[in-house]
């Protein structure tokens, strides 16, 4: 995590349902009162997904709670589409493995660089039930070497 780096929420489920493959720092078009939400934490990424259309990268599903303390003539759609902001070769390179079958381009987690908010995507293949189960086994079994070492006294 870099200096001056506030993580407001993390996607831990994505770790588990795909396997992360590449990552992009994207920025967030936000309008409002949602970046005074966004800082309170009051926003879920679970559901979200990102993708590329027309030349131009968008979030969905991304909910954002309205601001409680917003002004009443301001009422926008929690759960509504936002664009993201990446770089060119960034856009391409997505846009052409997301084209490929079983890359899906889904939001890791949500956090505020120098008071920026930025989104961090994953690019990853969805897992197998098969793959879900090793990867349970491999982390049981390094917890298992753990506590031996722990009780043998090392």
């Amino acid at each position: 995590m870099a200096s001056g780096e506030k993580t407001v929420v993390q996607n831990r489920k994505a770790f588990h349902d795909y396997a992360i493959e590449d990552r992009f720092e994207a920025g967030v078009v936000l309008k409002g009162s949602e970046v005074k939400s966004l800082r309170e934490g009051r926003v879920h990424i679970r559901e979200a997904y990102a993708s590329v259309r027309d030349g131009e990268a968008w979030i969905s599903g991304m909910h954002i709670n309205p601001y409680s303390s917003a002004s009443t003539h301001e009422t926008l759609d929690p759960v509504r589409t936002r664009k993201l902001l990446l770089r060119g070769e960034e856009l391409l390179k997505i846009h052409q493995l997301t084209a490929e079958k079983g890359y899906t381009l889904v939001p890791l987690r949500v956090y505020f660089v120098h008071g920026l908010a930025k989104v961090e995507l994953g690019l990853g293949r969805g897992k197998k039930s098969h793959d879900r189960r090793r990867d349970i086994a491999a982390r049981e079994a390094s917890r298992e070497v753990d506590r031996a070492l722990r009780r043998s006294g090392r």
